[in-house]
């Protein structure tokens, strides 16, 4: 599934190509909704055609779906243009743009996998500065084997360099603003979802992750599954009908 399903609306919150969202309504009154948030390492050559697969089953749940595509690092005639902070404008925006839709926002949940893990985590503690106010209140989130330390992710150079090229330097100090890791402790749960075969984001971020916001007295967890990188997003597989029992659990 390449293309956006009958009946979504294209929703747009900027001028450039690639700040749009796709918002999708189940029969009937809508339990949520689900921010879909796609990975690709950041990188302007994988888009919102990642997050698209997952939303028919969302709908079928009772969900609200609501994918978001934003500016990548890259060339900008190919999705690029994104980097620190315009990545997080975007993804900051397009949650935003939810307050001016007829929807009930009772409940919000981020879902991302891989740097769309990142961005779920990263747009629930947001309000924890001043750069990025929310006017949309995230209410728990769900990352799919998510980069969510940035600074061993560097020192690793995982996705070949990509949180380097996203920050425009090596993480330091200054990027706790936009790493996970540095925003624990949350005050709604994440669940960490991650595949125990990943060899492209290791599970020891998500573990270092809900160590850390639990020995902090935040709600994580971490769900650890067979599979690779990509088991979480599989709509078919079992991880997926466990990340719905986690929904269930919000809404």
């Amino acid at each position: 599934m390449t293309g956006p399903i009958a009946g979504t609306r294209r929703l747009r919150y900027g001028d450039d190509p690639s700040q749009f969202a796709e918002l999708s309504l189940p029969a009937g009154r809508p339990r949520g909704v689900v921010v879909v948030i796609h990975g690709g390492f950041w990188k302007s050559e994988y888009g919102i055609e990642l997050a698209r697969p997952l939303v028919p089953s969302l709908l079928e749940a009772g969900w609200a779906a609501y994918a978001i595509e934003y500016r990548r690092v890259g060339p900008a005639e190919a999705g690029g243009g994104g980097g620190l902070p315009t990545t997080f404008d975007d993804v900051a925006a397009a949650i935003d743009l939810l307050a001016d839709q007829d929807l009930d926002l009772t409940t919000v949940v981020t879902l991302g996998h891989s740097a769309g893990g990142h961005l779920a985590v990263w747009a629930a503690g947001r309000d924890k500065y001043d750069d990025w106010p929310p006017r949309v209140r995230v209410t728990a989130a769900i990352s799919q084997a998510g980069v969510l330390d940035l600074a061993t992710a560097s020192r690793q150079s995982l996705g070949g360099g990509a949180v380097d090229a996203l920050l425009g330097h090596a993480p330091g100090s200054e990027d706790a603003r936009v790493d996970p890791l540095a925003q624990v402790p949350l005050g709604i749960p994440v669940v960490c979802v991650h595949g125990i075969g990943d060899d492209i984001v290791p599970i020891e971020q998500s573990r270092t992750y809900v160590a850390m916001a639990t020995e902090r007295g935040a709600e994580a967890e971490l769900i650890a599954v067979e599979g690779d990188h990509f088991a979480p997003i599989d709509p078919g597989s079992p991880t997926w009908v466990t990340q719905l029992a986690v929904l269930d659990r919000f809404g």
